[in-house]
């Protein structure tokens, strides 16, 4: 009887990997094949004469929208090339990752907003790792440099915004935990404090600042210049000011993730495992592990589902799950959004104009990009991919 419970017991956890096991060769090859239609779909865009028009970023309304390099997500497309770059080791992919990053450029010297992270970091600091190229290495600092320009040491914080100044004065929303890493990778390759403690600074702050009791976060907090203090906290994209809108709460929890990768403070770790408690806890989590576009909006479930907010959730909590002792747990629920996503969210062949992924949601409140597919959705799903793939027990 005992051997045949242990025999049961073997049979179940099999089951239970096999359940969650992900064909990473072959989503990556459908991966490539949308993204092969993708580079038709921008190539016909710009022979349009749209010639300053650099970047995909979503599908809606039955047109492909194409950005300008100064657009916070234009650096997500060259990042997912050089991803299936990394994969494939395909030359082809290599070409257009070049050839799309060079087209960012320009926005090195931008100090008109706190996104470099995104814009840079996705297509510069992804070609820079997997080639070493020099030139790729002197845009990052100068990018490092642009960004640093946004930080005031009264606040102690980076300015995310300067538009709307009717609604706040020095607003910063969490989205910018994200683009610390810019500023990270500038001191290692420098071997200048001062971008590190710039970062270092804003996450001290953003973490005193922005997260309620329960580690949910707000999405902007306004600061008074002058003297440093609170004026109010709101948000810009969520349901309400006291909600938990979904895709912050992932860039929460990956930029703290990020952040003790970087500094090993055990804050930052800490800090990231009770904003994983409250999204993997949360009661409106759906079975299927993909998050509504708010935690907190009073109609679900009949609202629309943010597969952009689980990409970076799941991207995060693989990275997370090699550095905590809850490790196991993160990695499973990690792998339920990354089946999740590969199995129900994705695009039907040739579909979407070659976006990867379908039903994101960008800025509802605003009535923009509600069950579209969107580029950054795309990009945290093949890092997550990478992520699984090259995954590795803590020690």
């Amino acid at each position: 009887m005992k051997y045949c419970l242990i025999i049961l017991h073997i049979v179940l956890l099999t089951g239970v990997s096999q359940a969650q096991n992900i064909n990473v060769e072959k989503v990556f090859r459908r991966a490539g094949a949308q993204v092969s239609v993708m580079l038709d779909e921008v190539t016909n865009a710009d022979t349009a004469g749209k010639v300053k028009l650099v970047s995909p970023r979503t599908y809606e309304n039955g047109q492909l929208k194409m950005v300008q390099s100064r657009d916070w997500t234009s650096g997500f497309f060259p990042g997912i090339l050089w991803y299936l770059y990394e994969y494939t080791k395909d030359d082809k992919w290599l070409s257009e990752a070049g050839k799309f990053t060079t087209k960012i450029e320009p926005e090195k010297t931008n100090t008109r907003t706190h996104d470099l992270g995104f814009m840079i970091g996705c297509s510069f600091g992804n070609g820079y790792r997997l080639t070493g190229r020099k030139d790729y290495e002197k845009v990052l600092i100068e990018a490092a440099q642009s960004l640093s320009k946004r930080f005031n040491p009264v606040t102690g914080v980076i300015k995310s915004w300067d538009h709307n100044s009717d609604k706040w004065q020095y607003p910063v929303i969490i989205d910018n935990m994200m683009n610390l890493e810019l500023l990270f990778e500038a001191t290692r390759l420098t071997g200048d404090s001062s971008f590190y403690k710039i970062a270092v600074s804003h996450a001290n702050v953003t973490m005193k600042n922005h997260f309620r009791a329960d580690y949910s976060s707000y999405h902007v907090v306004d600061y008074d210049p002058a003297i440093g203090s609170v004026k109010k906290k709101m948000t810009h994209q969520g349901y309400s000011d006291e909600s938990a809108w979904a895709r912050g709460q992932g860039w929460a929890l990956y930029g703290y993730t990020m952040c003790y990768r970087e500094t090993k403070n055990k804050a930052y770790l800490r800090q990231a495992e009770n904003i994983a408690a409250f999204i993997l806890k949360n009661k409106n989590l759906p079975r299927d592990m993909v998050p509504y576009w708010d935690f907190n909006d009073p109609a679900i479930p009949n609202v629309p589902r943010d597969v952009s907010a689980a990409a970076v959730i799941s991207s995060a909590l693989y990275e997370l799950s090699a550095y905590s002792v809850n490790g196991a747990d993160y990695k499973k629920m990690a792998d339920q959004m990354l089946k999740s996503l590969s199995e129900r969210y994705i695009s039907k062949p040739g579909s979407n104009k070659g976006f990867i992924l379908d039903h994101s949601t960008g800025h509802k409140p605003a009535g923009s990009e509600i069950d579209v597919p969107l580029i950054y959705a795309d990009y945290y799903y093949l890092e997550a991919l990478l992520r699984y793939k090259t995954y590795r027990q803590p020690k």
